[in-house]
């Protein structure tokens, strides 16, 4: 059945992209042209990377909206810490790491062990990370490092190179979580937590790794940001909170928890993009894309709500605290 179900998310999700581009090739056929579609797909892989990550906490039934400031504070280290110098770029890469893993760590604590809800949680999460950035930057964002801006922007056979890698990551995350042990202890937690206690599987662990590998996510999304845009905002990451989570929804991702793909998340991310793209060039107000994705995830929920999903009887309250 959860085969069969994800088998009819990947088909839905897979059709409107279909017919998004081919409605984009009659209504702006430049919304498709080649230089169109190479200045989009940076921006899509980039999503699809957060998507992974905001995947994999859905899957645990909760929700993460630390995504702006984590990515925010990435950018704002990886650009204000080298300042444009190339040389101390690896250690400013390995501080935005430690600080987002940290970040995930706090939260999935405070989530798994504590109790307290996902909502509020990374909400609280979000707004210190804030307040790191504006520490750090001022408000004032800086020219990203030459290195990382040559290699976010090059490509590989004339394929974007931040496309390959989120081709990998996507891989890799679908890999994991569909293909091994691991991966299936992981949703079987995030599908029934009290059956995966019974089963002796300490569930508080998997919920805790669900945000610390969507913060190392996040991470490799805004690095690959802060390298395509050359003087990107300090608050970069706002504009990923609401697609990310769109793109899960749309890619078909059990908001109670559970069943999930990675792979239909950088699809629904493709979507969004594209969606943007052919708004854009229509002229149109972004206002209609904002709408689109908050429809997206409205109409994901009321999905779920027909179908009669609701918390399982005998399962601690997501972020519950028992291990």
């Amino acid at each position: 059945m959860t085969w069969a179900r994800g088998r009819a998310s990947w088909s839905g999700i897979v059709l409107a992209t279909l017919l998004l581009f081919a409605g984009s090739l009659i209504a702006q056929p430049r919304s498709v042209s080649q230089s169109s579609i190479l200045g989009m797909l940076p921006f899509a892989a980039i999503l699809a990377v957060a998507a992974a990550g905001q995947t994999l906490v859905i899957q645990q039934g909760g929700i993460d909206l630390s995504v702006p400031g984590v990515m925010s504070i990435t950018v704002v280290i990886v650009t204000h810490l080298p300042n444009g110098d190339s040389s101390k770029l690896a250690a400013a890469l390995l501080v935005a790491l430690a600080v987002a893993v940290g970040a995930g760590l706090a939260t999935g604590l405070t989530v798994s062990r504590i109790g307290v809800m996902p909502i509020v949680t990374t909400l609280g999460m979000n707004a210190l990370l804030f307040g790191g950035v504006l520490a750090i930057s001022g408000g004032t964002p800086r020219l990203t490092t030459p290195a990382l801006h040559a290699f976010a922007t090059s490509s590989v056979l004339d394929v974007p190179t931040t496309v390959l890698i989120a081709i990998g990551v996507t891989a890799a995350v679908a890999f994991v979580v569909k293909r091994t042990v691991v991966g299936r202890r992981f949703e079987a937690v995030g599908a029934n937590a009290a059956a995966a206690r019974a089963a002796g599987i300490a569930f508080t662990r998997y919920r805790m790794g669900a945000y610390v590998a969507a913060g190392v996510l996040y991470w490799a999304a805004a690095v690959l940001l802060a390298g395509v845009v050359t003087t990107p905002s300090v608050f970069q990451g706002n504009d990923y909170l609401l697609p990310a989570v769109a793109a899960v929804v749309l890619g078909g991702t059990s908001l109670v928890g559970g069943s999930g793909s990675a792979v239909a998340s950088a699809i629904g991310a493709l979507f969004l993009t594209q969606l943007q793209q052919l708004v854009l060039t229509t002229g149109a107000s972004t206002a209609v894309q904002y709408l689109i994705e908050a429809a997206a995830i409205v109409a994901g929920v009321a999905v779920y709500r027909v179908r009669g999903i609701g918390p399982r009887r005998g399962e601690p309250e997501r972020g519950g605290g028992a291990t």
